[in-house]
């Protein structure tokens, strides 16, 4: 099963976007997959319906700092490969679907009552949200090959 694959399954069971995507990569990492579901479990739906970032992207973030990030202060080559790598995940997911936010991506603010209900009622979660997580995940697959 390839790890876009991976991703959709875990969140069409029912974790959120950013648990989706960081805990497909976490274990050929070095985390265990429990730890990552709870350390992304606060960023889904644009960090817990706060209208920002697609979870599907932090996710992808963090599966990449915990590969090339930066644990010793003195490496600053760590910190800027990183920034370099998000830098490039970032335009590239832009480049397939316009925004990184929830707002542009599901069309509705999920920082309020009525965006979220209207989001919910009409699905987008099960019907937008599969493709990002899918497309996040085969993004950091490409960069961590490389």
């Amino acid at each position: 099963m390839s790890k876009s694959d991976s991703a959709n399954e875990c969140f069409l069971t029912g974790f959120n976007c950013a648990q989706a995507v960081f805990s497909t990569f976490s274990e050929e990492l070095g985390l265990e997959k429990e730890k990552a579901l709870k350390i992304a479990s606060s960023f889904g739906a644009g960090m817990a319906h706060l209208d920002e970032t697609c979870g599907a992207v932090t996710g992808a973030f963090m599966a990449l700092g915990l590969k090339y990030g930066r644990f010793k202060v003195e490496d600053v080559a760590a910190k800027e490969k990183t920034y370099s790598l998000i830098r490039e995940f970032t335009g590239r997911f832009v480049e397939l679907h316009g925004s990184v936010k929830c707002t542009g991506l599901i069309g509705y603010n999920l920082s309020t009552e009525e965006g979220l209900k209207k989001a919910t009622e009409e699905k987008r979660f099960r019907t937008h949200c599969p493709k990002y997580v899918e497309d996040a995940a085969k993004i950091v697959e490409d960069l961590l090959k490389n």
